[in-house]
């Protein structure tokens, strides 16, 4: 299997597509074809545990990896989840699932691809014949930092240095990120949002001086962000496995469809369910949740991606973006594979902060994606009423999915001829990493200890405190520094020398 730019002719191996996390062009390596998954074969995965089927999946992707290593390495990656399951799928009502994400070792969705990626990186180090150390840079929206540094903490031959948004992150998500100890780690603050630390990052990737001047210290570089094929692909995987636990628990036909309802901010995860799609996955429609940060909503109403708005920060931060790097993978499908028409959207983004699909782009888009969005008050409306209904905490992120998948679901139900399909809406991340903004959703009380607010979330719902945010409480504050975006350099480079 090759990987190919989404801007222009390169074209490289997996493992080459792992280790340089973003093409030399600047664009985001895709595969060169989708592998097809029949029906019999997922019938067949329905037998096997999650990871003989991540192992499966991925080799469809890095055939030049030894089957028994993958298949290893998987076994050793969701062994760190609980239950040894990292996508348990837990019915509802009336055909609603969810789908939690959330029970790896920093709490997120993350983690199910991050635990994973070391040993990809690694592998691909050693099919490429890379010798030099690798230099991880990563941007983050609060959820991927933590699990990036989990999975390469003291991982030799490594360092990773992840910068995220000053005041852009929960106090349990920043708490996580600086208090992880490992000795080839760095955590910065950046004064910014999200997609000013992305931008930046991509720049130093994208800069030849920059790479070249790294490269003298002994380093080359890549990246943990979904950018990275290495990264992306594995969240396919839990797509298929959570259509796999509905036929094997009879609730549902081969050849069934059905609809995922996925909180997205830099549209990564929401992509690994096109992929999923493309393999062969009976999916109906994909629901695309976004926050006030709706720049994905009006692309599905407008045709025109623009960024030049406001920009909200909201209960869940992990989606507080509006530059979303994955979108130019999916624009790149529905222009015919265009790597020059990519390449000048992706220009126009970057000089006017716009472009425009062409309408039968935008009729592609639309026959598989529904875009919605939800303010904070319908947001924190729909947790209240989940919980009162079923007595299920969801965090933020879930409740935005949830709140735009039950406006889906109204839709449809209201359409005479519309077919009626099971909804998975993702959870993405344990109700325990926002404790203030559930409690206040639960309540209507806030708290600023986040403590305090994950006892009485406790006290209320009981639904058991993940051991791996007790233990942080009085863990010391490790990171502490504070720059700018154009000092985000220099920082890496005192960092590596």
């Amino acid at each position: 299997m090759y990987f190919i730019s989404t801007r222009g002719e390169e074209k490289v191996t997996g493992a080459q597509a792992v280790v340089q996390g973003i093409a030399g062009d600047g664009g985001l390596f895709v595969p060169e074809v989708f592998p097809t998954v029949p029906p019999e074969e997922i019938e067949r995965m329905c037998e096997m545990d999650y990871a003989e089927r991540a192992a499966y999946l991925l080799s469809k992707f890095f055939d030049e990896f030894e089957e028994d290593g993958l298949l290893e390495a998987c076994r050793a990656a969701y062994r760190r989840f609980e239950g040894n399951d990292a996508a348990p799928l837990l019915r509802m009502d009336n055909g609603m699932y969810m789908l939690e994400l959330f029970h790896g070792p920093t709490c997120a969705f993350k983690d199910v691809a991050l635990t994973l990626m070391p040993y990809l990186l690694k592998k691909s180090c050693e099919k490429a014949g890379v010798k030099e150390k690798i230099l991880i840079l990563t941007a983050t929206s609060g959820d991927t930092g933590k699990a990036a540094l989990e999975g390469f903490k003291d991982q030799e031959g490594v360092k990773i240095c992840v910068f995220y948004p000053e005041e852009g992150v929960s106090k349990m998500q920043k708490l996580q990120m600086c208090t992880t100890e490992g000795n080839n780690i760095d955590v910065v603050a950046v004064r910014g949002n999200f997609d000013d630390c992305q931008r930046a990052v991509k720049n130093i990737m994208n800069s030849a001086e920059k790479r070249e001047e790294i490269s003298k210290r002994g380093y080359i570089l890549s990246s943990a962000n979904s950018i990275n094929i290495g990264r992306l692909l594995p969240q396919v995987v839990y797509y298929f496995s959570a259509y796999c636990d509905l036929l094997s628990s009879d609730q549902l036909k081969m050849g069934e469809k059905v609809v995922f309802a996925v909180p997205t901010g830099n549209f990564g995860n929401i992509l690994a369910g096109y992929y999923a799609e493309r393999m062969g996955l009976p999916v109906e429609t994909l629901v695309c949740a976004s926050n006030k940060n709706c720049a994905l909503t009006d692309l599905l109403k407008t045709g025109t991606y623009n960024v030049k708005r406001p920009f909200f920060r909201t209960m869940s931060p992990s989606m507080d973006i509006l530059i979303s790097s994955n979108l130019e993978r999916l624009i790149f499908e529905l222009s015919g594979r265009n790597a020059e028409l990519t390449a000048s959207r992706m220009q126009s983004l970057s000089v006017s902060e716009k472009y425009s699909l062409r309408a039968e782009e935008l009729k592609e888009l639309k026959s598989l994606i529904y875009a919605g969005c939800t303010n904070e008050s319908d947001t924190v409306e729909t947790i209240y009423d989940f919980f009162m209904d079923y007595g299920y905490p969801m965090d933020p992120h879930t409740g935005v999915a949830m709140s735009v998948a039950q406006r889906y679901e109204a839709m449809i139900e209201e359409d005479k001829d519309a077919e009626k399909h099971p909804i998975i809406v993702l959870s993405t991340a344990s109700p325990y990493k926002f404790p203030q903004d559930i409690l206040y959703a639960l309540t209507g009380n806030d708290v600023k200890d986040s403590y305090k607010g994950v006892k009485r979330i406790h006290l209320l719902t009981a639904m058991k405190v993940p051991e791996c945010l007790k233990e942080i409480r009085y863990k010391p504050i490790l990171f502490k520094t504070v720059v700018s975006c154009d000092k985000m350099y220099d920082e890496v480079l005192k960092f590596i020398n």
